[in-house]
């Protein structure tokens, strides 16, 4: 079988969901508006947590980090995915295409660490309330937000540069809304099967070990919510909670779906809409989770904006 070569002239064409869908203007307004509402959504509770003081503590500046994370991963897929739409022109190039899969796969990693690490956050601040302050002083936190980044990028590079080491066939079609992993392995000229078996090895201990971290918290959380004296408290605590779960859920949820559920059990089509729900809604749909039910996030927005815009 005859290969393309990696020129700077070599790219690929992503078919993503806006090139097939039965409505693609309805698909590509829909995306227009959550994309929107992550921008907005993302911005603002950005804005809140470093403009106000008292947002200045451990769990707002982990949430803060999961929004510059939300923003980014977002970024990194629909401008393009809209304008290529617009265009009628969805090439990437090879050096395009890598550098979209390091962004994605670094942006990824770290969400995933930081949900474990802003279940532990969560774990200190309901079953250790009296050491919270000294378990989670400003250092420890730095720490965590760095380990997510660095281990993130780090693995995100690997697996870019081995990737992109295969030699592709003629045909340059990605049925995917980005440059991922799995869709260009099939377009590969070599034999994948080890280092799928690797990807799938190294995804499901990515994902498995900051999930059994939040099990672990969570399960913990409830132990010690169970007995808690006070209704409130425990409303409280239960309402912080289920935000953090369900955006966990969210998250973890669409990344098994595709990278550790075996290629055979999904098709193309399906791994475009879990790509589009984990890039595009998840990000606009996160915020608002943390945000509404929240009195100090709503407090802290209204103030802001009354002082400095309104």
């Amino acid at each position: 079988m005859e290969h393309w070569n990696f020129t700077l002239g070599s790219g690929f064409i992503l078919i993503g969901i806006l090139n097939d869908s039965l409505s693609p203007e309805l698909i590509c307004a829909t995306v227009t508006v959550l994309y929107t509402l992550a921008l907005t959504s993302n911005g603002f509770l950005l804005l809140a947590i470093t403009m106000d003081a008292r947002l200045h503590v451990p769990m707002y500046l982990l949430l803060g980090q999961l929004s510059l994370m939300d923003l980014l991963f977002t970024s990194v897929v629909t401008p393009k995915a809209f304008v290529d739409y617009l265009l009628s022109e969805n090439t990437i190039s090879f050096g395009g295409c890598a550098f979209q899969m390091f962004l994605a796969l670094t942006l990824g990693g770290a969400e995933d660490l930081l949900l474990a690490f802003m279940a532990y956050d969560r774990y200190v601040a309901i079953c250790h309330p009296l050491n919270y302050m000294v378990l989670m002083r400003p250092r420890v936190c730095w720490l965590m937000v760095a380990t997510s980044w660095v281990l993130s990028s780090l693995s995100a590079l690997g697996h870019t540069l081995y990737t992109m080491h295969f030699p592709f066939c003629m045909s340059q079609e990605i049925s995917h809304l980005l440059c991922e992993i799995p869709p260009l392995l099939k377009l590969a000229c070599a034999d994948t099967s080890r280092y799928e078996l690797m990807v799938y090895v190294t995804g499901v201990t990515f994902l498995l070990l900051p999930l059994s971290a939040i099990v672990s918290s969570y399960t913990l959380i409830l132990l010690t919510v169970l007995h808690m004296p006070s209704n409130e408290g425990r409303r409280k605590a239960l309402v912080t909670c289920s935000s953090h779960l369900t955006v966990v859920g969210m998250f973890y949820g669409a990344a098994t779906f595709m990278y550790v559920l075996p290629s055979s059990l999904h098709s193309p089509k399906q791994d475009n809409i879990i790509s589009v729900f984990y890039t595009i809604v998840t990000p606009a749909l996160n915020p608002l989770i943390y945000s509404l039910r929240n009195k100090e996030v709503m407090g802290a927005l209204r103030r802001v904006l009354g002082k400095h815009i309104l």
